[in-house]
């Protein structure tokens, strides 16, 4: 399995959720769906996805069979194959699909957060799951550094690739909480600069080839050697 963009990640969660907490609507149609993925509660980050992003997510999930389209009925629904597709028991993904959707927590957290998508006996238990994630190849969870004046450490998913580490405003020169990255929120930054880097060099390479067509020199990047005119000009 290939990592997943914060949205398809988002998506594989809220259908592992659903699943456990409201079995009669599942599996779910695309509103029900989205009106997960955007959900304004028990979720870090706030997303607010349309539905052809859902539905571009929900296809590379489908593509990795990690998600199944059902058939029959008026409407598309959507179930997940979490637990075989990422090759993690039952328990393991409860606290994926939980780690995604509210971000890092500790181990107490999440097994508060994960009582209606399975019950673990105790915090011991919480920790085994995770520490079994962790210790996996590859890797599915990490124990984040303890930040500081937390009594204790946080873990994370691996879902969508390395942790970006939150950072913190100095106390000391005034910085406040609020003004706190939290992991959820960078992972998403991370990857809406690729996405946006992406879509520059498509713009590029169109606008060098409409110039190209019309005989026109493309302005270089700044400190790059200027262009050679075509000749004849």
């Amino acid at each position: 399995m290939r990592e997943l963009t914060p949205l398809e990640a988002r998506v594989l969660a809220v259908l592992v959720e659903k699943a456990a907490t409201v079995p009669d609507s599942y599996p779910l149609t695309l509103n029900s769906l989205q009106s997960g993925v955007n959900q304004k509660t028990a979720r870090d980050p706030v997303m607010n996805a349309g539905e052809t992003e859902i539905l571009e997510a929900i296809d590379s999930l489908k593509r990795q069979s990690l998600v199944f389209e059902t058939s029959g009925g008026r409407v598309s629904r959507y179930e997940h194959n979490a637990p075989r597709g990422i090759n993690v028991p039952g328990d393991a993904a409860a606290l994926l699909a939980v780690l995604v959707l509210r971000g890092p927590q500790t181990a107490a957290e999440l097994r508060t957060n994960a009582e209606r998508l399975h019950r673990f006996a105790d915090i011991a238990a919480v920790e085994a799951c995770l520490q079994a994630l962790a210790d996996r190849y590859p890797p599915r969870a990490v124990l984040l550094p303890r930040q500081p004046g937390a009594r204790e450490s946080r873990w994370a998913h691996l879902l969508c690739g390395e942790v970006v580490p939150a950072t913190f405003a100095p106390r000391e020169t005034g910085g406040s909480d609020d003004d706190a990255i939290t992991v959820g929120e960078a992972v998403a930054l991370k990857a809406e600069v690729k996405r946006q880097g992406e879509e520059l060099a498509r713009l590029r390479t169109l606008v060098e080839r409409m110039a190209a067509e019309l005989g026109m020199a493309v302005p270089q990047d700044e400190g790059a050697p200027a262009a050679v005119p075509p000749a004849g000009t």
